[in-house]
Order: structure tokens, then C-alpha cells, then sequence
């Protein structure tokens, strides 16, 4: 039995005129303990879906989350998400956000002891400086640090990452990017990613989903990634395994993109960020 299991989850939501649209069906996926897996897709896939499945912030039609060998569908600190427009309290600090979740996780501990533990998480993301100011006095990378530090001082059985970096500017998330690989290598957490970014998903990820496109999506193939670990990015995009992969990953969604239907409103700016990749390759 896997740490995390999907066992043919299926999710249909009725739409205002009373039909049903399934969005993907009979997703079979299973995670061990300790691996980064990212799931790929075109929009309309339901990958964030999924992600909400897992989360239990969202009811699956049909199938069963199973974690750590219990079924679970509600919601716990068990599973933390982050999200990619932060989600943190405006009003507090942050410190005040990160002490919030994990007081939440810990309810014996002492005050000193709480604060202790919040300080380790600020400063493992580089916010010793910027404890105090609210997220409105933040950037986005800083606030997506705050998103991730909170989550880890958790110290869930599985992180979730709903496409984190897709809010911030592209030199700043290849520093947000590396931040996530220290952290992870330093706790090890299990970690579902969803994201539209091919060269975030190698880099980061053990083992790669791909999603045919919605509706009525399915699980394609898992893609292993078995560059060793601690990776730096400017080594192994030099590789010729990280071209090749690249490439079948980019193909696989350039053939989803052909099967789309004309004008699909959903799909068209991923179909976009296929294409320019693959000239980006040319």
C-alpha cells in the first residue's frame, strides 16, 4: 500500500441547466512517502480539482483519497495547501501567519516554545527582516515564502501546491523554486504539485502525471524523473535526459491541444504556453 493513494476518483459538477459534465474520470494514482510528484495538464484537465479532492476541500463523485492507509474526505492539518494567490490573512504579520498555523497544530505547546518554532520557519525563508510587515508590505515571492513556511512548520503528512509560483515574475520564482528544493530535501515532506510549467516539474519532481484534457480527462502515463537529488538547475538543463524528457512532455500536450475543440475558451491560453515552448526549443 502506497502513502498516498487516488483510487479511480472521478468528479462530475451539474451545470446551471441541469446537465452534468464530468470533468476527469477513474484517476488511479499512488504516491509513496517522501516523493515530490506534479501533475501536468491543459486547463479543464482537473487538476486543481484533484488537488481539492486530496485536500478535502472538495467531495469526490466517485472513488476514495486513502492516506497513510485511511480513507479520508474532510479536510485536516494533515494535508496543507498552498495556494497561488497566497491566501494569507492581510491583517496579520508575518510572523502572526505562521504562528496562527501552527499553534492550530500544536495546541500543548508553550508560548515560548511556539515562538521558537515559528522563528526557525521565518528564517529558514529568509523573512527574519520582514517578520513584522503585513502581506500588503510584501512582494509576491516574499508572500509565497510566508505561504511556504507555513505550510511546512505543519509538518504535514503530504504538501499541496496549486500552481504556487504562477503569480510571481519569472526571476523570481527560479529563486522561490530553489527555496522549495531546500526545504523539501531538509524535511523530506510528500509533496502533489500541479502546475502548467514543464521545466518547474523536472526540476522539482520525481515522478511526472500527465493529464489528457477535459472534459471527461483521464490519467495518461506517470514520467519518471531520476536526476539525482540535491539537483541544481544549471546542471541538469544541460543534460540530454532533461531535453529528452522535456521534449515528450511538451509533444504530449501539443497532441492534447490538437484534440481540443475549436474556440475552447478553457484551453487556449495553455495551448498558447505549448507552442512557445516548443519554439523556445527550435
Amino acid at each position: 500500500m502506497s502513502f498516498l493513494e487516488v483510487e479511480n476518483v472521478s468528479k462530475v459538477f451539474l451545470e446551471p441547466n441541469g446537465q452534468s459534465l464530468c470533468v476527469f474520470k477513474t484517476v488511479r494514482l499512488h504516491i509513496e512517502k517522501g516523493q515530490f510528484v506534479t501533475m501536468v495538464g491543459h486547463s479543464g484537465c482537473g487538476k486543481s480539482t484533484l488537488l481539492n479532492i486530496i485536500a478535502g476541500l472538495e467531495t469526490a463523485s466517485a472513488g476514495a483519497i486513502i492516506l497513510d492507509g485511511k480513507e479520508t474526505d474532510t479536510a485536516g492539518l494533515d494535508r496543507m495547501v498552498v495556494f497561488q494567490n497566497f491566501s494569507l490573512l492581510p491583517w496579520m504579520s508575518v510572523y502572526e501567519n505562521i504562528r496562527l498555523a501552527v499553534r492550530a497544530a500544536y495546541p500543548q505547546w508553550d508560548r515560548g516554545k511556539v515562538h521558537d518554532y515559528v522563528q526557525r520557519y521565518v528564517h529558514m525563508v529568509g523573512l527574519s527582516e520582514s517578520e513584522h510587515k503585513k502581506p500588503a508590505a510584501l512582494s509576491g515571492g516574499m508572500r509565497q515564502r510566508v505561504g511556504l513556511a507555513r505550510a511546512f512548520a505543519v509538518q504535514p503528512k503530504v504538501l499541496l501546491l496549486d500552481e504556487p509560483f504562477a503569480q510571481i515574475d519569472a526571476l523570481t520564482r527560479g529563486a522561490i523554486q530553489d527555496e522549495l528544493m531546500r526545504m523539501w530535501t531538509a524535511t523530506k515532506n510528500t509533496v502533489f504539485m500541479v502546475t502548467h510549467d514543464v521545466e518547474e516539474a523536472i526540476l522539482l519532481s520525481d515522478k511526472i502525471a500527465l493529464m489528457t484534457s477535459g472534459p471527461e480527462a483521464e490519467l495518461a502515463e506517470i514520467v519518471d524523473v531520476k536526476f539525482p537529488r540535491p539537483r541544481l538547475r544549471e546542471e541538469i538543463t544541460e543534460l540530454a535526459e532533461y531535453a529528452r524528457i522535456k521534449k515528450y512532455i511538451i509533444q504530449f500536450l501539443k497532441n492534447c491541444s490538437r484534440e481540443m475543440p475549436a474556440g475552447d475558451a478553457t484551453t487556449g491560453l495553455d495551448a498558447v504556453a505549448v507552442g512557445q515552448q516548443l519554439a523556445a526549443e527550435v
